[in-house]
């Protein structure tokens, strides 16, 4: 017993020690948690205002120039134009296309808007044009003038009938008495074009704007007849717009001086 009595001090002194060591230690420490941030939110950027105008493709390079020119007048408005011919772009509007402004390469599809009270107020003719013949830089066919369109070895291009360019076409050819036959007959005045610049036709009736506006890629040749058939282009904002006072302003950018100038500058002839 005595032995064991021993023993038991001598483990509990060993315990104690142990516990001391164990007090005296440094005790292990933890970093402070830092406060939790709430995450940063961005604001949505304002979306932009879309003004959309319809207008006839030989107003393409002009009227991308004005809707340039009108979205750095007019901060977070968007221009975005639909350029087709005429009578497809009267159609969609007929149908509920939402748009803007209509620009029209013709009086005759623009009434057809306004018959329907589809044009707010009475559209603006803010531009002429005339027909040009448009044959490749190097003139393979030898065309000189509106008569040598009807030569059967002639591969011509021009517009369908019911498009602006295309009425003109008719018209002229039936001033002169000449009864043409086109391998094609486009929807759009700029797909007429194209096809002389890829030397898929000997030739197109295109307007003497759109030969300025090729740069070089084709070359025109003016005729006389052209003056029996002059195209006048309408403009007007439309009743359905949601934007009525954006397009107006767009309008009288339009019929304005600038707008005069920059189609001067193209080749379109005063209203």
């Amino acid at each position: 017993m005595k032995y064991l009595s021993l023993r038991l001090l001598a483990g509990a002194a060993a315990l104690g020690l142990a516990l001391t060591g164990c007090a005296g230690g440094t005790p292990a420490t933890t970093a402070p948690q830092q406060p939790t941030q709430a995450p940063e939110t961005s604001q949505p950027a304002a979306e932009a205002t879309t003004l959309t105008v319809f207008a006839a493709a030989s107003l393409t390079k002009t009227f991308t120039e004005l809707g340039q020119t009108f979205e750095a007048e007019h901060a977070g408005v968007k221009v975005s134009f639909n350029f087709a011919g005429s009578s497809d772009l009267v159609a969609q509007i007929q149908q509920g296309a939402p748009a803007d402004v209509f620009a029209s390469a013709d009086e005759k599809n623009m009434a057809k808007a306004t018959d329907e009270q589809l044009v707010a107020g009475e559209p603006v003719i803010f531009a002429t044009n005339v027909l040009s013949i448009a044959v490749p830089p190097d003139n393979p066919a030898k065309v000189a003038g509106l008569a040598d369109l009807a030569r059967d070895d002639v591969q011509l291009v021009i517009c369908a009938p019911e498009v602006p360019c295309g009425a003109a076409t008719v018209k002229v050819a039936e001033a002169a008495g000449l009864t043409l036959k086109p391998v094609s007959e486009e929807a759009k005045v700029t797909d007429v074009l194209a096809k002389v610049e890829s030397g898929d036709a000997d030739a197109g009736l295109v307007y003497a704007t759109d030969v300025a506006g090729a740069e070089g890629k084709v070359l025109g040749i003016d005729f006389p007849e052209s003056a029996g058939a002059v195209n006048k282009y309408p403009i007007g904002a439309l009743a359905g717009s949601g934007n009525a006072d954006l397009a107006a302003e767009f309008v009288a950018l339009v019929t304005g001086a600038t707008g005069q100038q920059v189609l001067a500058d193209a080749g379109f002839g005063k209203p």
